[in-house]
């Protein structure tokens, strides 16, 4: 069973070693249930493979502080090893050196001056249908009523608040197929994306100041799908297109305002998740950045962070290691950001 009273280094190590997989997070699972049911100041409940554990101690406010349990596949990258003040192994950044933080703080901290939800979830990994944050979200909203949370997604030990929203669109044009020897004959629509693409290099993306922080929006040709055979005059091409919008944009305005770049072209919206405000004028907002003397940044990506502004729930991503080095054959933590963020954390809380 995993030992919660070890250090935050230790215990980031042991989770690495523990192989957790989306889909496969049972174990890991196990072992974070049993660890936190001996806490007597926790209620701990299990929904699949994802882990809730709550005080319940009355207090003004309540905050939950989240991690995703699960991994992408491994890269020939376990068991762990700390080399150079760093500890890596798979996971060991993305992010179970943010869950090492949050357990400590779930065990060590009975009477923490907020309450606090932490929440352990599966299949963060994956096809959104299976994200245990989600499914709770869905099944037990009650669950996750907060005044602030803390997603410890890596974030270089630093403050990232909010995130962006992001739209993924394909784009179809039509054409006619002929030979390509007697080309005149047909309409090649993979020629009839030009003005698409020229529309996106012409793009000029909106930079809105939010709570102080600047959002970086982004309009971008991702992919592109069109061609029958080397021969053959295509009748059909599919331009994929990646909308990233500031938080301040709904996922309505943010479909609109892809039909007024792309006016008259067949569209479909395949994928639309709402970004997050960064909420930093709430008090505990406010504790918490005082806590970690931080200057917050905004959150270029999409996180899990958008599920608790679908909630009402302000909420930012703090936790150790760079997000650069998430998913790849390196992956690494090091050993000052653990202990910052374990310091930090506790010193908010307590």
């Amino acid at each position: 069973m995993l030992d919660l009273s070890r250090d935050v280094v230790s215990l980031t190590a042991a989770l690495v070693d523990i192989p957790s997989e989306s889909r496969h997070e049972q174990q890991i699972a196990d072992e974070v249930q049993a660890a936190l049911a001996v806490a007597e100041h926790l209620t701990v409940q299990r929904f699949g493979n994802t882990v809730v554990a709550r005080t319940d101690l009355g207090r003004d406010q309540r905050v939950v502080i989240g991690g995703h349990l699960d991994t992408v596949p491994a890269a020939d990258n376990l068991p762990h090893h700390i080399a150079d003040g760093r500890v890596y192994g798979l996971g060991a950044n993305d992010m179970k050196g943010g869950v090492a933080v949050a357990l400590r703080c779930a065990y060590q901290i009975a009477a923490p001056s907020r309450d606090v939800t932490y929440v352990f979830y599966e299949c963060e990994e994956i096809d959104d249908a299976h994200n245990g944050l989600r499914s709770l979200s869905l099944a037990r909203p009650d669950l996750l009523v907060a005044d602030f949370a803390v997603l410890m997604e890596p974030s270089d030990a630093g403050v990232e608040a909010g995130c962006q929203g992001t739209l993924r669109a394909h784009i179809r044009t039509e054409g006619q197929r002929a030979h390509s020897a007697r080309g005149w004959l047909g309409h090649n629509a993979i020629h009839a994306t030009a003005d698409i693409l020229t529309r996106l290099n012409a793009y000029q993306p909106r930079h809105p100041v939010i709570d102080g922080l600047t959002y970086r929006e982004g309009l971008n040709a991702v992919g592109i799908e069109g061609g029958v055979a080397t021969n053959v005059i295509p009748d059909a091409c599919v331009v994929t297109v990646n909308y990233r919008y500031a938080p301040d944009r709904t996922p309505e305005q943010a479909a609109a305002h892809m039909h007024e770049v792309f006016p008259g072209y067949a569209m479909e919206i395949v994928d639309n998740s709402p970004g997050a405000l960064p909420g930093l004028q709430h008090p505990a907002a406010r504790a918490f950045l005082a806590a970690t003397a931080a200057t917050p940044r905004p959150k270029f990506g999409w996180t899990d962070v958008s599920r608790f502004s679908a909630l009402g729930v302000p909420a930012v991503n703090f936790g150790p290691g760079d997000p650069s080095l998430a998913h790849t054959k390196a992956e690494v933590v090091p050993i000052e950001h653990l202990q910052k963020c374990e310091s930090e954390m506790m010193l908010w809380l307590q």
